[in-house]
């Protein structure tokens, strides 16, 4: 009989209110995805290359060409110069890349610190590597690290910290001033950093992201996760990247030989060129997606849901108290599907421990504008 490596992990509740969304013809605003489709030029590079006989295997470490439009572009955004062949490694997917980092340096009885609420891949790669993950709740009132329980929470066995902004699943930012506490929090110590950054282009409001690319002295001991996905539409697309100083990257890629070796071909052709002729399609996306924010809280406003406008991301959290108080997270978003078509996901399911009275659901505004308003319609009628 087979030991499960995973016994506490099931189907995942994006794969369960997606089926729901679609046994039951809801709108889903549950997954993270749009449902319109990347840049003409970016799809049409991708045919051209697919045509162009571009199919067989790309190098281990990402096509050079991609590699140095992801370097050149983490120039423009954060002013740091990372080097193509030695700090940039093109991997299928950002859960990839966490996970290639968490096994590079995380070993039988380490200690992994993340913030609950915390997206669902951290916490079973850390199991897989031998190690155990320290639950540190983020302040309930804004999602702010607290640090206080973080201090609390390091250890000798502490070997990672998992960082996350802009956060998943409430939108939070963390600041530079913050990534200044931690660096001074952990300077003295053998700890290394995680910083996933899937929505890092994805920031509102005249904010400017706060990378740990940015922060010389946190980028020496960092890994840091993005995800092309997330920033040209194609989350179909399976494809990020990750960054991290030479000694780091090279130890990783021993990792990353030997789960998938290498991305799709094609794909990383296609996102070569449509990066080196659109170059400001980055700088473009925040208006982008604050505008589709600002079109589905505007559409909120006369429901019974109470939110604040989120900072990043393409999720909205909103407070349900006001309509079902009664109900737990996971039933109101059973409810919503299946009562009201609308698919959402609880944010219970990013805890650990789940804190008490908190009634949160998010949902995704990476919709067109028909869709949105539907799905306003329906949430305004519950």
């Amino acid at each position: 009989m087979i030991t499960s490596k995973l016994p506490n992990v099931g189907t995942t509740i994006f794969t369960v209110m997606s089926q729901l969304a679609a046994e039951t013809g809801a709108i889903n605003l549950s997954q993270g995805f749009p449902d319109f489709d990347g840049p003409d030029a970016l799809r049409e590079a991708l045919c051209r290359h697919t045509m162009d006989g571009h199919n067989q295997y790309a190098p281990m470490t990402g096509l050079p060409a991609l590699r140095e439009q992801v370097a050149a572009k983490i120039a423009r955004s954060y002013g740091r110069q990372v080097n193509a062949d030695t700090e940039v490694t093109i991997t299928p997917g950002a859960t990839h890349g966490i996970f290639c980092a968490i096994q590079t340096v995380v070993r039988a009885g380490d200690e992994v610190i993340v913030f609950d609420p915390s997206y669902d891949s951290y916490e079973p790669s850390v199991i897989l590597a031998g190690g155990r993950c320290v639950h540190v709740q983020l302040k309930d009132e804004d999602f702010s690290i607290d640090w206080e329980k973080l201090s609390s929470a390091l250890s000798p066995r502490t070997r990672m910290i998992i960082i996350n902004s802009p956060h998943n699943p409430s939108g939070a930012l963390i600041t530079r001033s913050e990534l200044d506490q931690l660096a001074a929090l952990i300077r003295d110590r053998d700890i290394y950093l995680v910083s996933d950054e899937v929505y890092e282009h994805l920031v509102f409001d005249g904010v400017k992201h706060a990378s740990v690319l940015a922060h010389e002295e946190l980028y020496q001991r960092a890994f840091v996760v993005s995800s092309f996905g997330k920033t040209y539409h194609v989350t179909g697309w399976k494809t990020g990247y990750l960054v991290a100083p030479p000694v780091l990257t090279a130890e990783m890629r021993k990792i990353h030989q030997f789960v998938a070796f290498c991305g799709v071909t094609p794909l990383q052709w296609a996102l070569a060129d449509f990066m080196a002729e659109f170059p400001q399609h980055v700088e473009e996306l925040p208006a982008f997606y604050q505008a589709k924010r600002d079109f589905f809280c505007n559409q909120l406003e006369s429901s019974r849901f109470t939110f604040n406008r989120v900072g990043g991301t393409y999720f909205q959290t909103v407070d349900y108290s006001q309509i079902r108080p009664d109900l737990n997270d996971v039933d109101m978003s059973l409810w919503m599907t299946r009562e009201h078509g609308v698919a959402s996901i609880p944010i219970s399911v990013f805890y650990q421990t789940p804190p008490e009275g908190k009634h949160l659901i998010r949902l995704c505004f990476a919709k067109r504008e028909e869709t949105l308003r539907q799905a306003a319609e329906k949430l305004c009628a519950i």
